[in-house]
C-alpha cells in the first residue's frame, strides 16, 4: 500500500508540474518556497515572543524554593548533652513575589517598542515578497523572450530550407549558377547553430525560472507562452516626480525605515529610564521543619544552685523544671511555629555607574541620526531608480517603436531581395545579407519588445499596479 501511495503520489507532482504555469501562479510558488521568507517569517515570530516578554515585565515575578538537607557529622545529643556522630535532618521552604511599582517608563516603552518591532517585520516580509515578485516576473518574461527567439529561428530555418529547395531547383534548370547553392547552404548551416543557440538559452532560463520556484524537475515544468500585447501604458503619461510621491505612500521599504526611526526614538527612552530611580514592591514567605527528637518539660520541678552570696556564704537557687525527649512536633505545628515572612519596597536610585548609562543614551542618540540618514538616502535612492525606470521604459517604447519600422522595412527590402534572386538578377551573397539583416531585425524587435515590457512593469511596480503580464 505504501508503494502504491508513493507512486500516486509521484504522478500527481509530475501531473503538477506538467501544467502550464502563469506569472501569478510562479510568483505564488515562489513566495511559498523562498527560504529568505520563511526566515522573515520566523523573525516575525521571534518578535511576538518579545512582545509577550515586554508583557511580562508588567506582572509580578513569583518564585519557590524549598530544600531538605541531612547534617551528618559531630552534633550535641540533645537527650544526653553528649557530642556525638549523628545524622539530623531539616526541610525548608519559601515563596517571594516582587513586582516593579516603577521603573522609569521603561516597561512601557518596552512593550511600545516590540509592538513597533513586530510592525518592522511585517514590513521587511511585505518588501522581500515585492522583490520576489519582481525577480520572478524578469525571470517569466526571459523565458518567454527566448521562447519567441527561438520560435523565430525555426521559422526562420524553415524559409532557408525552402530557399535552398527553390535555388537547387533554378540551378538544375540552369536558370541560377551552381556556385550560388553553397552561400545558401551556409546560411542553412549558420540557421541550424543558431537554434541550437536559442534552445540552449530556452532551456536555462527555464532551469533559471524553476530555481526560483524550487522546483527539482524543470524538464516537466512549463509556463503558459501567450502572444503579449504591447500598449502604451497610462503609467508613461505620469510624470516622475508624482510616481515617487505614490510610491512614499504604500511602498513597504519605505514604511520599515519610518517604523524603524520610531523604534530609534524608543531605544532612547528606554536608555533614559535607567538614569531614573527605580521602586520595586516584595513579599517573601519562609517556613522550616525539623526531624529530631526535642526536650520538653515533665511539669516536675526542682531547686537547682546557682551560686552562693559572697557577703553570708548562702547558696543562690532557682526552681528548674525536669525534662525529657519527646518526638518532634507535627507538621502542621512546625508550620504554624516556624512561618516568617517579609515585606516592604525597594528604591534604586542610579547616582554614579562609571558613565555607562549616559553613554547608552548617546549611542541610542548616535544611532537615531544614523537611523535618519538610512532613510533620507533610502527614498534619495528610490526617486532615483523611479526616474531611471521611467526614462527606460519611455525610451524602451521608443526603441521598440523604431525596431517595428525596422522590421518592415526590413521584410519589404528583402522581399525585392528574394524576387530578384529568384530572378537570377542578385546573387546568393547578397541574398544571404539581406536575410540575416532580416532577422537580425526580428531579433532585435522581440528584445525590445520584452525590454520594454519588464522595465513598464517595474514603474507599475513602483506606483503600485500589481506585477501582470496579461
Amino acid at each position: 500500500m505504501k508503494y502504491i501511495l508513493t507512486f500516486y503520489l509521484f504522478i500527481f507532482s509530475n501531473y503538477i508540474f506538467s501544467q502550464a504555469m502563469s506569472l501569478e501562479q510562479c510568483v505564488e510558488m515562489a513566495i511559498e518556497k523562498n527560504i529568505s521568507i520563511k526566515q522573515s517569517i520566523l523573525e516575525i515570530e521571534n518578535a511576538t515572543v518579545d512582545k509577550s516578554n515586554a508583557i511580562g515585565n508588567f506582572l509580578p515575578n513569583f518564585n519557590a524554593q524549598s530544600s531538605h538537607s541531612w547534617n551528618v557529622g559531630l552534633n550535641q545529643n540533645i537527650t544526653t548533652g553528649l557530642l556525638e556522630n549523628l545524622t539530623t535532618q531539616f526541610s525548608s521552604m519559601g515563596a517571594n513575589i516582587g513586582i516593579d511599582v516603577y521603573k522609569g517608563l521603561q516597561n512601557i516603552n518596552s512593550l511600545h517598542r516590540a509592538n513597533l518591532n513586530i510592525l518592522a517585520k511585517n514590513y521587511q516580509l511585505e518588501d522581500m515578497i515585492d522583490d520576489t515578485k519582481l525577480l520572478v516576473a524578469n525571470s517569466y518574461l526571459q523565458v518567454l523572450f527566448n521562447f519567441e527567439i527561438l520560435n523565430t529561428q525555426k521559422s526562420q530555418l524553415i524559409v532557408a530550407k525552402e530557399q535552398l529547395k527553390r535555388t537547387s531547383s533554378l540551378i538544375e534548370a540552369g536558370a541560377l549558377p551552381s556556385g550560388d547553392i553553397y552561400e545558401l547552404e551556409a546560411n542553412l548551416a549558420s540557421q541550424q547553430q543558431a537554434i541550437i543557440q536559442a534552445e540552449n538559452n530556452f532551456i536555462l532560463s527555464k532551469i533559471s525560472l524553476a530555481q526560483l520556484l524550487q522546483i527539482s524537475d524543470y524538464e516537466n515544468f512549463n509556463i503558459i507562452y501567450d502572444d503579449l500585447d504591447i500598449p502604451f501604458s497610462q503609467i508613461l503619461e505620469q510624470n516622475p516626480k508624482s510616481i515617487f510621491e505614490k510610491a512614499l505612500t504604500f511602498r513597504n521599504d519605505i514604511k520599515l525605515g519610518i517604523v524603524n526611526i520610531d523604534i530609534a526614538e524608543k531605544d532612547i527612552e528606554i536608555a533614559k529610564a535607567s538614569l531614573k530611580p527605580s521602586l520595586r514592591a516584595f513579599y517573601s514567605y519562609s517556613n522550616r521543619i525539623g526531624y529530631s527528637d526535642r526536650l520538653i518539660g515533665t511539669g516536675d520541678f526542682y531547686f537547682a544552685p546557682i551560686g552562693t552570696v559572697l557577703s553570708s556564704g548562702e547558696t543562690v537557687v532557682r526552681e528548674v523544671e525536669n525534662r525529657m525527649a519527646a518526638p518532634p512536633l507535627s507538621f502542621s505545628d512546625q508550620f504554624k511555629f516556624n512561618e516568617g515572612q517579609n515585606y516592604g519596597l525597594s528604591l534604586s536610585i542610579p547616582i554614579f555607574n562609571g558613565f555607562a548609562s549616559k553613554n547608552s543614551v548617546k549611542r541610542a542618540k548616535i544611532n537615531l541620526e544614523r537611523t535618519k540618514n538610512t532613510f533620507e538616502r533610502q527614498k534619495l535612492d528610490l526617486e532615483a531608480q523611479i526616474n531611471q525606470a521611467f526614462n527606460d521604459s519611455r525610451g524602451a517604447y521608443k526603441f521598440y517603436e523604431a525596431s517595428q519600422k525596422t522590421v518592415k522595412s526590413r521584410e519589404i527590402a528583402f522581399k525585392n531581395t528574394q524576387d530578384r534572386f529568384q530572378a537570377g538578377v542578385m546573387n546568393s551573397f547578397d541574398y544571404v545579407q539581406a536575410k540575416q539583416r532580416y532577422e537580425q531585425s526580428l531579433s532585435d524587435q522581440i528584445r525590445a519588445k520584452f525590454d520594454y515590457i519588464f522595465k513598464l512593469k517595474v514603474v507599475e511596480f513602483y506606483f503600485g499596479i500589481p506585477l501582470s503580464i496579461e
